[in-house]
């Protein structure tokens, strides 16, 4: 067995929060075979097995007893290029950023807007990642990924990912599936989203009048490190809250009372607002509680100052969702996953 398991491991340096917790077993998985033998391992253990990308989007609120599965898989290849149409395919354990970067090396545009999130690539479709305009759904080509329940291959397209704002199918069936390779269409000849205004004003404040994709992705580094805690200083999980949508009366109502209320049309009667104005205009921006608390420049982040445990940073997410919903009549819902 190539499977190295380890027990009473601590997950500390594998969750961007940096809270303490330990899972009951340990193994990393550099392949598929590797993937196989932790679903039988976890069989013979009697415990559940937990898949573990890198840790960017959770929040352990206690010890693991199961079979953590840590994703390393390496590899990025091409499988298909016309000369301008170009699909690239990665591992799932192969870090978010820095496959974005290679992306780029290699002249190819499409994931430029999607720079600086930490994680990994198995990890992306899980949540349909998106920033700055762009979700995963706009680039995806395919993935590859085990059934747990039948033990067979299975092949996704883009429909039966059932991608929807930071949903998918993975994520309504959590555990069944683990991704093993993802997909993506990628072009040689940019066409960028620069729709989201930062993005403007930064490549006019740097006077770039026909901008790259590389251009654009040094953009979005600087803005996202400007706006949110570098998790290797600060113990953070990006965004913590969605920006809820609501119908547009409701709206209406709200921009009444509040006419600086940032919010976004959906086309659809729905209406988008921001989860971050609604914290910050409510008071809770820069809170803080023990080891726990609002980052002082972005009120989406709840971050964590050194000992905070997972109980503690669910139990500020539950003052904040319950002083919204009393302040505005809107229900916030928390982006990480709670484990």
């Amino acid at each position: 067995m190539s499977l190295h398991i380890e027990q009473r491991r601590s997950l500390k340096a594998f969750n961007t929060f940096a809270v303490e917790s330990h899972a009951a077993y340990f193994a990393e998985a550099h392949d598929d075979q590797a993937v196989i033998e932790a679903i039988h391992e976890a069989r013979r253990l009697d415990v559940p097995l937990w898949i573990l990308g890198g840790g960017s989007n959770l929040v352990l609120t206690g010890n693991l007893d199961a079979l953590v599965l840590h994703m390393t898989s390496r590899g990025i290849r091409i499988p298909e290029d016309d000369g301008q149409r170009v699909v690239i395919e990665a591992e799932a354990g192969e870090p978010w950023h820095p496959f974005v970067l290679r992306s780029l090396e290699l002249g190819l545009a499409g994931l430029e807007n999607l720079s600086l999130i930490p994680g990994t690539v198995g990890a992306a479709p899980i949540q349909n990642v998106g920033a700055y305009g762009v979700e995963i759904k706009d680039v995806f080509a395919g993935l590859t990924a085990l059934d747990r329940q039948t033990g067979n291959l299975v092949e996704f397209d883009l429909a039966s990912c059932e991608f929807a704002y930071r949903d998918s199918l993975f994520k309504r069936n959590a555990g069944r599936y683990v991704i093993l390779r993802v997909r993506f269409v990628l072009r040689r000849t940019a066409a960028l989203s620069l729709e989201y205004g930062p993005l403007g004003h930064w490549l006019q404040q740097h006077d770039i009048q026909s901008p790259t994709a590389m251009d654009v992705s040094r953009a979005v580094c600087s803005i996202r490190s400007e706006k949110l805690p570098d998790p290797q200083v600060l113990g953070n999980a990006g965004s913590f809250f969605k920006n809820p949508l609501i119908p547009q009366s409701t709206a209406n109502a709200l921009l009444a009372r509040y006419p600086d209320l940032v919010a976004f049309p959906q086309g659809d009667g729905q209406v988008k607002l921001a989860a971050g104005w609604l914290i910050e205009r409510a008071g809770w921006k820069g809170y803080r509680e023990g080891d726990v608390g609002v980052h002082r420049l972005q009120a989406l982040v709840l971050v964590n100052y050194g000992q905070a445990s997972g109980r503690q940073i669910l139990q500020l997410a539950e003052k904040i969702q319950a002083d919204i919903l009393e302040r505005f009549g809107v229900q916030l819902e928390i982006e990480p996953n709670v484990v």
